[in-house]
């Protein structure tokens, strides 16, 4: 309930632990995405983790009051600050991660861009490249800089060295999605963990494509990992929202992070004296801080219904997951033997490029997302073949989302890509010709008939397939 010890306020989460009746020591995947986080006797015995529709808590008492304010109780004070229902989501997904902190936010892209303003603070640097959802290069490019914030792009991603020699003293953090959208390439997260490491910067990892359940960063050395809950975690379309982990295990008073060590009179003790947020929780600075100065001062948190929403979602991501992945699979299989498709974009095609990758970092599927590539020709150019091809679907839904229970398409460089002007698209490798699918619950062969006679329509039936 509010108002317990189980309350979240810029409180650590904790590593997972064995569960109230759990035979096992560490549960499984789909045990914690059901379970954690959550015991029913906090909440009058809910099943069903309760919707705290409030703004503030009662406090019980003057004392009370000052306790909560210097960090001596975790209880909620503010649903800006916390909320039972948003705290159950945020121990949930970070014992999915074996995390040592979770702030939830109202979107994706605000767990990105705190997760970066707490990073730099200050004016640093950021160091990434094209290999973004598109909003989030609009975020680096057009918002952050004008905040004293500086972005370095790394033009040849797949280059290491290029990494390691655009690092700078100013250089604060590397920003990289697992498998990037659209064109679903896996990052080498254990390299770029290591190079940031001897530079003593963190690395944030946005793992909203792999997903928790095929992927977790903090087995790989990422600082702190970023989720638009909105896509696979949530599922069905209907709560927007974003989380940000971090693993406990940087060590933030190495220097480079003066915002960490400074004393502050926020993180105030009961007789006034101003700490640090390092004095205050040592074992997660990361999100505490984050919580602390930039969710509860920004106004970025979620709303409670929209976290119940997300955690629901939630409990089914394995199995939703799993039955997309394969399905996509069977999609990218199809349409590599398609000639009137130039390429597919997906860990499991035949010609893809980062197979060695994909195979450490993805053993579980390469996830639900894939992107391919239409011909052209002399009478049509691939951007007008394209938007015939979309136009002409009938099953797959046109959607700026992914991660949908319902498989979606789109066109990324007018959609989710359109921030990017041509030669940003370009370093990014993302073409004209490019269908953006999202893959979900529906029947495989109802989706390949869909695909199939949407090509159709929009080469015709004078296209020699034999001859292509």
């Amino acid at each position: 309930m509010a108002g317990t010890q189980e309350s979240n306020r810029s409180i650590t989460i904790g590593r997972p632990q064995a569960m109230p009746g759990a035979a096992n020591a560490t549960p499984g995947f789909s045990t914690l995405a059901l379970r954690a986080g959550y015991d029913p006797a906090d909440h009058l015995n809910a099943s069903s983790v309760p919707i705290y529709a409030t703004a503030a808590y009662a406090l019980h008492n003057e004392e009370h009051a000052t306790a909560i304010a210097s960090f001596e109780s975790a209880d909620d004070i503010y649903s800006r600050i916390s909320n039972p229902t948003t705290g159950v989501l945020e121990k949930r997904l970070a014992a999915l991660h074996g995390a040592a902190g979770a702030v939830a936010t109202a979107s994706g892209l605000a767990a990105l861009s705190n997760a970066i303003l707490n990073a730099a603070a200050g004016g640093g640097r950021i160091l990434t490249s094209y290999r973004l959802y598109g909003g989030s290069v609009a975020a680096l490019r057009d918002v952050l800089p004008d905040l004293g914030i500086g972005i370095d792009i790394v033009p040849d991603p797949d280059n290491l060295d290029s990494w390691e020699s655009a690092i700078t003293d100013s250089t604060r953090t590397i920003v990289v999605e697992s498998v990037s959208n659209p064109l679903t390439v896996v990052a080498d997260l254990e390299a770029l963990a290591q190079i940031a490491h001897r530079h003593g910067i963190i690395l944030i990892v946005d793992n909203t494509l792999a997903t928790p359940y095929l992927l977790n960063p903090f087995d790989f050395g990422a600082d702190v990992v970023v989720y638009s809950t909105t896509k696979a975690i949530n599922g069905h379309g209907n709560a927007i929202g974003g989380i940000v982990l971090e693993s406990g295990r940087f060590d933030y008073a190495n220097g480079n992070y003066p915002q960490f060590t400074r004393k502050q009179w926020f993180f105030k003790d009961r007789a006034l004296n101003p700490r640090s947020v390092i004095d205050v929780v040592p074992a997660a600075p990361f999100t505490t801080r984050l919580r602390g100065l930039l969710v509860t001062l920004l106004g970025a948190a979620p709303s409670p219904f929209d976290s119940y929403l997300t955690l629901i979602g939630l409990e089914t991501l394995k199995q939703r997951v799993t039955q997309e992945v394969a399905t996509a699979e069977q999609i990218v299989k199809h349409l590599e033997a398609d000639p009137r498709v130039t390429k597919v974009h997906h860990p499991s095609a035949s010609g893809y490029e980062y197979k060695e990758l994909a195979a450490k970092y993805l053993p579980r599927g390469g996830g639900s997302v894939l992107t391919f590539e239409v011909r052209g020709d002399d009478a049509v150019d691939t951007a007008s073949r394209k938007r015939a091809v979309l136009d002409a679907l009938k099953l797959f839904s046109l959607q700026a989302n992914l991660g949908d229970s319902k498989s979606l398409a789109v066109d990324p460089v007018v959609v989710t890509h359109g921030e990017l002007d041509t030669k940003q698209l370009r370093e990014a490798g993302i073409t004209g010709g490019a269908i953006r699918l999202s893959i979900g619950l529906e029947e495989p062969d109802d989706l390949i008939a869909d695909l199939d006679q949407a090509l159709d329509q929009a080469f015709g039936e004078a296209f020699d397939k034999a001859s292509a």
